[in-house]
């Protein structure tokens, strides 16, 4: 890595990046349409997205963080997150995937600050404790400071072989920085054989799908993989009046596919480097990861609300509503949630065929999705 003269970074900007689009429908019926899952309120009184704020805000001060989110969502978003501006609140009229969304927020911070250092990051995990994931941004943020052509990436060191996960090979170490390393390649989520594989080699980390780049950096690169993405997001940067004319137009595809992985793979003069986040990460994407943070009982219930057992073990009871009691009696393995006008009841083992569920409702009546 070649380095800048130190006196230069002073006068590097940071910013941090919110992404805050998805739809979550692994976690329906909590999660809909006008209440994806980083605005539900499940972290004690606090949403996934509040929880991101109180992380990036320990990064930057508020006025330098941005929140990438759904239009529909602006005015939740805007309640639970005060102390953003509005101009800080960019709202997509559609999703175009992660590369869109890290795209229009770089181009709108490079138009006010063409030195800006981002870091992207997402509001639907729980990362504790606070302390290690700042100091692992911190050394993210000075990498791609003193290094101007490196995007760098966080991987997290993984406590077991996870199979929901994507992974990062890590390469060669980088002598300069402690706990760095070049990136051999991104890999996709694998097989439980696989995964055990890469956990015993020691040499892969869970992919975050977090990262720090200088917003020069990543739009040079845009305009290389994607000119006319990159001649879309900054036309919006210009003049927000044409986002709903030439966002949807922006060809869809991931910060990884888009970027990352052509970068490692030597088609561009930069490079992707990987730090260790040293954190306990939970991705709450669905009732299992869910349940790690719902109340316990000595029967293995995990259950959030007024909820009553009788004979019935490794349940997750979810009861949104507080004028209303869910009775469990002599069933195992179940995920039973209820809301204001739904309830799901769904064996545990087969809960990823919500999302297939929910795409059937939306087509008998949108109403409930």
């Amino acid at each position: 890595m070649t380095k800048t003269v130190a006196a230069t970074t002073l006068n590097i900007m940071r910013y941090v990046v919110i992404m805050a689009g998805g739809s979550g429908t692994r976690l329906w019926p909590l999660s809909k349409q006008g209440t994806p899952k980083q605005l539900l309120k499940i972290i004690e009184g606090k949403s996934l997205l509040q929880k991101a704020f109180e992380r990036a805000t320990a990064l930057v001060p508020a006025e330098q963080v941005l929140v990438v989110t759904g239009k529909p969502y602006l005015d939740v978003v805007k309640g639970q997150l005060p102390e953003v501006k509005d101009e800080n609140l960019l709202g997509e009229p559609e999703g175009r995937d992660s590369l869109n969304a890290a795209a229009w927020a770089a181009a709108v911070i490079a138009e006010r600050d063409p030195e800006a250092v981002i870091a992207q990051v997402t509001a639907d995990h729980l990362i504790d404790p606070l302390k290690k994931f700042v100091k692992a941004f911190e050394k993210a943020f000075t990498v791609a400071e003193e290094s101007p052509k490196t995007l760098v990436t966080l991987g997290v060191i993984p406590t077991f072989a996870h199979t929901g996960f994507g992974y990062i090979r890590r390469g060669e170490k980088i002598p300069e920085v402690k706990g760095a390393f070049k990136v051999d390649k991104f890999v996709e989520k694998p097989k439980r054989k696989v995964a055990e594989e890469y956990l015993s080699s020691g040499k892969y980390w869970w992919n975050s799908g977090m990262f720090v780049w200088r917003a020069s950096t990543f739009l040079a690169l845009l305009k290389q993989y994607f000119p006319e993405n990159y001649k879309g997001v900054t036309e919006i940067a210009k003049d927000p009046a044409k986002v709903d004319e030439i966002f949807p137009t922006l060809v869809k595809t991931s910060i990884d596919y888009g970027i990352m992985e052509p970068v490692t793979n030597g088609k561009s003069k930069a490079t992707v480097v990987v730090v260790a986040l040293n954190v306990d990460w939970r991705d709450v994407g669905g009732f299992g990861s869910l349940a790690e943070i719902l109340d316990n009982d000595a029967q293995g219930n995990s259950t959030y609300g007024n909820t009553i057992t009788l004979d019935a073990h490794d349940n997750i009871i979810y009861n949104d509503e507080d004028d209303s009691i869910i009775g469990v009696i002599g069933v195992n393995d179940l995920v039973i949630v209820r809301t204001a006008d739904a309830t799901l009841v769904v064996p545990a083992d087969k809960a990823e065929k919500i999302k297939k569920l929910v795409a059937k409702l939306a087509e008998r009546d949108a109403r409930f999705v």
